[in-house]
């Protein structure tokens, strides 16, 4: 039961970041605009996130620590997707092009600010934020081992969003105008919507989320932030176009990746795979060869928003 634990627990840490940068991207697309900028988003996210920790280590330590911390990568990330949602809406640039541009631009401004301020780009900090067990939960059976010891709290405001995200998307006018925006934005301005705001409002929740989990993903996996969040972002775009846009089911692709990621890094605490022999780069690419597999024989059925990645013109009918 104890290698049950640890790899349910293991999966978690990775799947929760996946999926609120998953669901992210959901409002982004959802509203018409493509958000290749995730990446670049998390790496920002993370980058100020951490940096706060690091400066208020030895002032500030446990959950308030990490609230404050949590408010500020979304702060940052929110504020950076506006370079991408002036450029997809106002200036009508090629939305792959942009969220690219901002890729790059992240990974870069990172390592030149934290060299500035501390003379090297790895920024360290003292992870005091895990939760060794939930008062009364984690006294459950089965349950408590589960979700409530050796967990963190961004585990709980994952699967809150996650509740969030899906009400807000199907059961509010936002959530319907949104989705009307990425599906007929012409109809949507006939009807009174505003298209602009609509899209602006997506990209901004894309980026708040996705500078979330950029801190979500560093925080339970390391004590440092090296200017890279591993491709997560990209792989959320896959999770994203596994699950349809829908949050459920981005919730199960997240999840499986997530397995398949705590398996590539977790391998060599597991016994009975550790003695397979299998060299330690297989296990490193699993994730990514799922990622391809999947996509193969998902791509094709894939229903997107229809007017996603095309700029809407007012003007034009």
């Amino acid at each position: 039961m104890n290698v049950i634990y640890f790899i349910f627990q293991q999966t978690m840490f990775f799947s929760i970041p996946l999926m609120i940068v998953a669901l992210g991207g959901m409002f982004s697309e959802r509203s018409g605009i493509i958000n290749i900028a995730l990446e670049g988003i998390m790496t920002m996210g993370a980058f100020t996130s951490i940096l706060f920790l690091n400066l208020t280590g030895g002032k500030m330590s446990g959950q308030s620590q990490l609230l404050l911390a949590i408010v500020i990568s979304m702060v940052t990330g929110g504020v950076f997707s506006l370079f991408h949602a002036y450029a997809a809406i106002n200036m009508k640039a090629d939305q792959t092009i942009s969220g690219t541009a901002l890729n790059m631009f992240a990974p870069a401004f990172a390592i030149f600010v934290a060299r500035i301020i501390q003379g090297v780009q790895q920024i360290q900090f003292t992870n005091t934020f895990r939760i060794d067990s939930v008062p009364v939960l984690g006294s459950i059976p089965v349950i408590g081992p589960l979700f409530f010891k050796n967990t963190y709290i961004t585990t709980f405001i994952g699967v809150g969003i996650l509740i969030i995200s899906t009400i807000v998307l199907y059961r509010t006018k936002f959530g319907l105008r949104l989705r009307a925006c990425g599906e007929h934005p012409q109809a949507a301005d006939a009807a009174g919507i505003n298209v602009y705001h609509m899209q602006y409002a997506g990209v901004i929740i894309s980026g708040m989320l996705g500078g979330l989990g950029g801190l979500v993903f560093v925080v339970p996996t390391s004590t440092n932030f090296n200017a890279t969040v591993s491709g997560y972002g990209f792989l959320a775009l896959a999770v994203l176009i596994f699950g349809q846009w829908k949050p459920v089911k981005i919730m199960w692709a997240s999840l499986f990746f997530g397995l398949t990621k705590a398996i590539a890094a977790s391998y060599s605490g597991i016994a009975f795979l550790s003695n397979l022999g299998i060299p330690s780069y297989l296990f490193k690419m699993i994730p990514y060869i799922a990622t391809l597999v999947v996509l193969i024989f998902t791509s094709r059925n894939s229903q997107a928003p229809r007017a996603e990645g095309i700029p809407y013109d007012k003007g034009a009918r």
